[in-house]
């Protein structure tokens, strides 16, 4: 394990646990039935474990789309020529995709990194940080190296750690690249002893024989490299992709950072598993904003013990569910800081001490 990702594991702590019991403290004292706001109560207790503060923003926001192209569409499991990453991580830098529109749309910034498109091409918004001209053909040898692997990995704090410096108070993670929901299938497998048959679904739109083949690719994939399930390095390099490395990279960089970090589709909730495989304490940082349609996403969840906020059918990847998430986050932070207590409200709360006495009610 390398230097930066080895200071990077030790820099997460745990939640600050006085800054979560006054927030729930300061939730109790607001004109409203206790727990009455669900999950935004939830939120605002969670952001202020991260931050240590009792009120916080979500102003300045950020998704972080890693890019890369992966040898293994060589073997016809996607939908889409390779061609595709090319034209939509430029695209994305454009502002013209799917989580190009939303963060304009919710105010959040995008930063765009190239760690493996194949092609040789420079394009404002688009930071170069290419570590090869995609994976190799992960069905005929492993996708890359240990050290590609952690290069990757490396790159991903690294956005983070850029992100905080640069004053963002909220991450989103995404990701640009054909073949992806292939690796992110292979490499969950690879952590979970799961069979391509319970994890994988058809990406983009694959037909009937591309899915077919992308289950045996894959469960012939781990039967031949046989990736450590305790090491998610190893799997990221023997079946992953440079994407899923960065996006790995960049879930442990917010949580060493203390920052919260958005958790989009599949693919990104793969990232999110590897990274709390590496460092459990990084889930406590972790938001789930979607639940993506991919048959492995609730397999990650699970294994997260997470649970998404919303419920919108989307499968699009990019990063697109984050713009979303923050302004729900956003709203949950407004809330806790700008609602009326009882006292303020002129409210005698004396009527609820039965409510909160009871269990179920409890922050």
């Amino acid at each position: 394990m390398d230097k930066l990702l080895n200071e990077t594991l030790a820099a997460i702590a745990a939640p600050d646990e006085r800054a979560m019991a006054a927030t729930r403290e300061r939730q109790l004292s607001l004109a409203k039935p206790p727990r009455s706001l669900g999950r935004l109560e939830d939120i605002s207790v969670q952001i202020a474990g991260i931050t240590g503060k009792l009120y916080n923003r979500a102003d300045r926001r950020r998704v972080l789309v890693f890019a890369s192209d992966n040898g293994i569409v060589a073997e016809g499991v996607a939908s889409a020529p390779q061609s595709v990453t090319l034209a939509q991580t430029i695209n994305i830098a454009r502002g013209l995709t799917g989580v190009g529109v939303l963060a304009r749309h919710c105010r959040a910034e995008i930063d765009v990194i190239d760690l493996g498109v194949n092609a040789d091409f420079s394009f404002p918004g688009v930071r170069n940080e290419k570590i090869a001209m995609g994976t190799k053909n992960f069905a005929v040898e492993p996708a890359m190296t240990r050290e590609q692997a952690l290069a990757a990995i490396d790159a991903g704090i690294r956005a983070a750690r850029r992100a905080k410096d640069d004053g963002v108070e909220i991450l989103g993670i995404g990701e640009m690249g054909i073949g992806n929901t292939s690796t992110s299938s292979a490499v969950l497998c690879a952590l979970t002893g799961l069979t391509a048959e319970e994890t994988v679904s058809r990406g983009g739109g694959v037909n009937d024989a591309g899915f077919a083949r992308k289950k045996a690719v894959i469960d012939g994939a781990l039967a031949a490299w046989k990736p450590d399930p305790a090491d998610p390095v190893d799997a990221l390099a023997k079946v992953g992709g440079f994407d899923l490395c960065g996006m790995t990279g960049a879930f442990l960089g917010a949580a060493a950072s203390r920052l919260p970090v958005v958790i989009d589709g599949f693919i990104s909730a793969v990232a999110a598993l590897c990274a709390a495989r590496l460092n459990p304490l990084c889930a406590a940082y972790m938001i789930p904003s979607h639940a993506s349609m991919e048959r492995g996403y609730a397999v990650a969840m699970d294994a997260l013990k997470l649970r998404p906020m919303l419920a919108l059918d989307m499968r699009l990847g990019e990063g697109s569910g984050c713009p979303i998430a923050f302004e729900i986050v956003s709203a949950a932070l407004d809330v806790l800081e700008n609602m009326a207590t009882f006292a303020e409200a002129a409210i005698d709360d004396g009527y609820l001490s039965e409510i909160r006495a009871n269990e179920r009610f409890q922050g």
